[in-house]
């Protein structure tokens, strides 16, 4: 089975795959889709079902334990991306790069 939603997390400052990032999906009323953790990579291959209806959803990035557990401040403590699914045919990946002060984020392929 492969997975409708995929993550990606870099960490800009120190150039390098942010492993161990808790990702939580949710969909519009706030009920937990799915929950992962990111690999070496910094990758999430697998993050709810391998295909969910049209729709809003919302990643949690759970960046602020990332950073707390490298004893660096940072000014979010967790990155939610919004987007909606309107082909659910599709796949959809959500890259995140990420620093202490700030981050970025696109629909990656």
């Amino acid at each position: 089975m492969t997975s409708h939603v995929t993550a990606h997390v870099l960490d800009a400052a120190r150039g390098i795959p942010a492993q161990g990032i808790s990702i939580s999906l949710t969909d519009a009323t706030g009920a937990q889709t799915a929950h992962a953790v990111t690999d070496e990579q910094g990758r999430v291959s697998s993050l709810g079902p391998s295909e969910l209806t049209p729709g809003t959803y919302r990643l949690t990035f759970a960046t602020g334990a990332y950073f707390a557990a490298q004893n660096t401040e940072c000014f979010h403590p967790e990155v939610v991306v919004t987007f909606e699914i309107t082909a659910p045919d599709q796949h959809y990946h959500i890259p995140l790069l990420l620093s202490p002060f700030a981050f970025t984020t696109y629909r990656g392929s």
